[in-house]
This record gives structure tokens, sequence and C-alpha cells, in this order.
């Protein structure tokens, strides 16, 4: 197994192999995930999340199910407020994906539904950070939730 290091803090993540496939503990979702290089991604960006932004672990939901246009779509991570309400979008990528305008249209549906008030798009080695009320505002950091 070889993931490449990634534009983010490291992460006590817990992997196992069954045959000859690799799995990660999920800490939101509690249980065991097959280990994409996505999934690497946001196994990642869930433990930043919790270890560096200080976010409460039950204000994350991995995989969150949001309706648009009569279709089901799934979010790969939404932080919520104290209220329910989505307060951060999290859009994972492979690393090998580039963060280009295709991704972020893919995914500017998800801002729209959720009127969440920042979205973040990463691939783990590159990092786009918007404030969805100023989408033109490219933030160089997170701010705290």
């Amino acid at each position: 197994m070889s993931y490449p290091s990634l534009n983010l803090p490291s992460a006590q993540l817990k992997l196992s192999k069954e045959k000859e496939e690799f799995f990660v503990w999920c800490i939101i979702r509690r249980k065991k995930l097959l280990l994409t290089p996505e999934e690497w991604v946001r196994q990642h960006v869930i433990h930043y999340l919790i270890h560096h932004k200080r976010t409460p672990i039950e204000r994350i939901n991995s995989e969150h199910l949001l309706k648009i246009n009569g279709q089901n779509r799934r979010c790969d991570i939404v932080v919520i407020d104290a209220f329910g309400n989505p307060k951060l979008i999290v859009e994972c990528k492979a690393s090998e994906i580039n963060l280009d305008e295709k991704v972020f249209l893919q995914t500017s549906n998800y801002i729209q539904k959720s009127k969440a008030a920042y979205f973040w798009m990463t691939n783990g080695l590159n990092h786009v950070i918007v404030e969805c009320r100023n989408p033109d505002v490219f933030l160089e950091e997170l701010p705290d939730l």
C-alpha cells in the first residue's frame, strides 16, 4: 500500500488488511471502509477537522445525503452548526485529480442546495476554500467553525 503524503497534518488512521485489500476505520461512520485514494484524503480531512480545528465529532457527517433536483447526491463531508444547519461542505478527490473548474462546477449544486457558509475542495495536496456568500473570495485557511 502506497499513498502519498498529503498537505494536511498526519492522521492516526487505523488501517487493516483483509486478503489483498486495505481498509481504514472511519470514526464518523463507525465502520471499516475500503481504503481508496479518495478515502485516504477524506479520512485525513476528518482527522484535521477533529484534532486541529477542534470540530466536535457529532457535528461532522461523512457521505451526507442531499436531494438536488429530485436526485440523491452525497457530499463527502458536511460540518453542521449547533442548530443542524450546514456550515462547511468538503469535497474530497484523490490526490491525482486536478482541482479545476470542471470539478468545482460538479459540486457547485451542493453549495447552492445546502446554503453552507464555506466550501472546501481538496485532493489532499491542493486546497480551494471559498466563502459561499462571496465565492470570488478564496481563503488561505479554513476559519474556525
